[in-house]
């Protein structure tokens, strides 16, 4: 490899609205929760369901998409990036959090958990 990158891509489904932000700058900014499931036999030999909760943003013309298109429940797949910020709480307390920053999208699923866009059904 001539060289390493930070890339992921994720399939599972929102859990809940895309929650869409817009600035003073002119700058938007969608961002929710994917929840993926995964699946292992514990030393008892049980099936286990283990889920895992993603933080996604996206931003500009994406974002605005992922917003008209997705709703809660909504299956998609999504490429992107890890990025890792940190802030201070109101305890003044630092905190850090790691999102997925996407960089494309693609819908799966059912049409009734994908939002009607102009009497078209986005799928």
């Amino acid at each position: 490899m001539n060289t390493l990158r930070n890339a992921v891509q994720l399939i599972g489904r929102l859990g809940k609205d895309v929650n869409l932000t817009k600035f003073e700058s002119g700058s938007v900014k969608a961002s929710f929760t994917l929840a993926t499931d995964d699946y292992y036999k514990n030393n008892k030999g049980e099936k286990v369901k283990d889920t895992q909760w993603h933080n996604v943003v996206a931003w500009g013309k994406m974002a605005q998409n992922m917003d008209a298109i997705l709703a809660k429940g909504s299956e998609v797949m999504i490429k992107g990036k890890l990025c890792t910020r940190a802030y201070d709480d109101k305890d003044g307390n630092k905190r850090y959090i790691t999102e997925v920053v996407a960089g494309e999208f693609m819908v799966f699923g059912k049409k009734d958990v994908v939002k009607e866009m102009e009497g078209t059904i986005m799928v």
